[in-house]
């Protein structure tokens, strides 16, 4: 597996992470070449795009405070199913492991006794392009998001968006019974885009990916723009 390196310095690594390989297995496989490497955060498996890692232990420490402080700015885009009403939007919960179903998290409101351990969670979004495709005699609609977690819970993004009632296209955890699926695509819509942190030596840094080759190729069999 080709891993694509975004820049590197005597501190970090960051990469582009392809999807289909977990963030642990990713970041053992550079330490052949970079030892000692550190993860900072993580990606879901499916998920691809910018991982920063650290090369020592002051600067894991360094960069994880920005995480923990919520300075750290990032932007994903998701291709979700659905006509998604808003041009951009604001989701604001409690996230948590679901009791039904250990591999997800659920989303909880901050009232009762079930919010109690339950961890606030801020997703941002904007649309991008509303898109559509004929299947089966019908036609499908989705919408292309820019989104922006404020906060970094696990499966948050697809979390929120379930929540919305737009699941990401491909999602197989979060996506609806027979939501509608873009032909050509295996594997959730969604792509770690942009992330901007402050170095140790103070410096800010943005590190981009492109879409990856298999989600942009899937734009292209989608028709482009249908009313609201």
């Amino acid at each position: 597996m080709e891993i694509k390196i975004i820049y590197e310095d005597e501190n970090v690594l960051a990469v582009d992470k392809p999807a289909g390989i977990v963030t642990a297995d990713l970041i053992n496989r550079l330490s052949k070449r970079y030892p000692g490497l550190k993860k900072v955060h993580r990606l879901d498996k499916d998920t691809s795009g910018v991982l920063l890692t650290a090369r020592n232990e002051e600067t894991l420490i360094f960069l994880q405070k920005q995480y923990k402080n919520r300075s750290v700015e990032k932007k994903y885009i998701a291709l979700v199913t659905g006509n998604l009403k808003n041009e951009s939007g604001r989701i604001e919960t409690l996230i948590g492991r679901s009791a039904k179903d250990r591999r997800k998290q659920k989303v909880y409101l901050p009232f009762g006794p079930a919010s109690q351990g339950k961890r606030e969670a801020i997703t941002e979004y904007k649309v991008k392009a509303r898109l559509r495709q004929g299947y089966g005699g019908q036609e499908r609609y989705y919408t292309l998001l820019e989104v922006f977690p404020k906060t970094g819970r696990k499966h948050q993004i697809r979390c929120h968006l379930s929540y919305l009632g737009y699941p990401v296209a491909g999602d197989k955890i979060y996506g609806f019974k027979n939501s509608a699926l873009p032909r050509g695509l295996t594997r959730q819509f969604l792509h770690a885009s942009e992330l901007k942190i402050k170095m140790p030596g103070k410096e800010i840094k943005e590190f981009r990916a492109n879409l990856a080759k298999d989600l942009e190729l899937c734009l292209t069999n989608l028709k482009k723009k249908f009313p609201k």
